[in-house]
């Protein structure tokens, strides 16, 4: 099976060297991967932070949408139409309390609770995963959840036009599934 290289544009190729292993370090091509061939661990894209130095400034980021798409020159896709469903940006909160208790002068509270489209911090990494997947040519998604994971995929997919196939525990209570078929999912019970 060959695998799909993830589309270049100037600014990918300039500031996206690699897929790097966490574990062993060993070095793959930007493609659909996601595990080393080797010792099986995790990759990450491996950035050229001199040339992101060079790319982005910070009126280029404050010029951008009111969503994670702000930051898209981090963000390991290279289209230019992201799925946005005004995903990110959700407030930072003072924590008055709890900083005076652990002994620190500031603590700031991120609240995913108010994300978009689910209300869940899963719509971050959705975003960009099925971003990724439309710009490799894939018009399925799919994933394993109990709840969260279930509801941003079949939402975020449902808003790009994508099919969704979500799998499910058969012994899940069905309020967890509620907000999933809102956007008519194939749903699996395993």
């Amino acid at each position: 099976m060959t695998q799909a290289t993830l589309p270049q544009t100037a600014q990918t190729s300039a500031t996206f060297k690699a897929l790097q292993c966490k574990e062993c370090g060993a070095e793959y091509e930007l493609q659909a991967i996601h595990v080393c061939e080797f010792c099986f661990g995790p990759l990450e894209v491996s950035y050229d932070y001199d040339a992101l130095r060079r790319h982005v400034t910070r009126e280029s980021i404050q010029a951008g949408p009111n969503s994670i798409w702000r930051y898209r020159s981090f963000l390991p896709v290279a289209t230019d139409n992201p799925i946005d469903v005004g995903t990110g940006m959700t407030p930072l909160v003072k924590s008055h309390r709890l900083a005076r208790r652990l002994g620190l002068k500031n603590l700031y509270i991120k609240n995913d609770a108010v994300n978009m489209p689910t209300l869940s911090f899963k719509d971050r990494v959705v975003s960009v995963a099925l971003t990724r997947a439309r710009e490799l040519g894939f018009s399925t998604v799919s994933c394993a959840s109990t709840g969260n994971l279930a509801n941003s995929t079949a939402a975020i997919a449902a808003h790009a036009g994508l099919d969704c196939c979500v799998f499910i525990p058969a012994d899940l209570e069905a309020g967890k599934v509620l907000g999933t078929l809102i956007y008519n999912p194939t749903v699996m019970a395993v």
